[in-house]
């Protein structure tokens, strides 16, 4: 079999420059420290409702001796409980969030917060809300049938003896 000399050179050049862009990419992520994520908190998702901070009755916002909140909710076809929630402005917020079925993502428009609800894995996020309203907690994965039906409402609200 014949390979024209072109077509060659142009192989050459292709391998190069992919070499070039993978050593680049792993050039920065070493010198920028950058890893895949690691401190997973596994979760066996058909015992949410059973048993520990996942229960149904340990769900919702709690004030620590900080003043920080915990944000503790579960994402299941079709709904995000508890499905409604409040929460002061300006205050650090942590939520954890886990999955009862399928993959979920969660999405608060016109904030920063947005994460992906891993069955099986607690998926935690630290953020705190700049503006007080009302938003919309929204599914961003498509989960099933009933996707564009799961929803629930954020008030974010000032800060009580402000």
């Amino acid at each position: 079999m014949h390979i024209d000399e072109t077509e060659k050179r142009w192989v050459w050049i292709t391998i190069i420059m992919t070499a070039i862009m993978v050593g680049v990419l792993t050039a920065y992520a070493v010198g920028s420290n950058v890893h895949p994520p690691s401190g997973f908190e596994p979760i066996d998702s058909t015992r949410l409702h059973v048993e520990g901070e996942f229960m149904e009755e340990n769900l919702g916002v709690k004030t620590n001796p900080d003043g920080s909140i915990t944000l503790t909710m579960v994402a299941a076809r079709y709904g995000f409980y508890p499905s409604s929630i409040e929460v002061p402005v300006n205050t650090p917020v942590k939520i954890r969030i886990a999955s009862a079925d399928v993959l979920h993502g969660v999405h608060v428009p016109f904030t920063n917060y947005t994460t992906m609800v891993v069955p099986g894995y607690v998926a935690e996020v630290n953020t705190e809300f700049q503006k007080t309203g009302d938003f919309s907690l929204l599914c961003n994965e498509y989960c099933g049938l009933g996707h564009d039906h799961m929803w629930s409402r954020l008030k974010v609200v000032e800060k009580s003896g402000s």
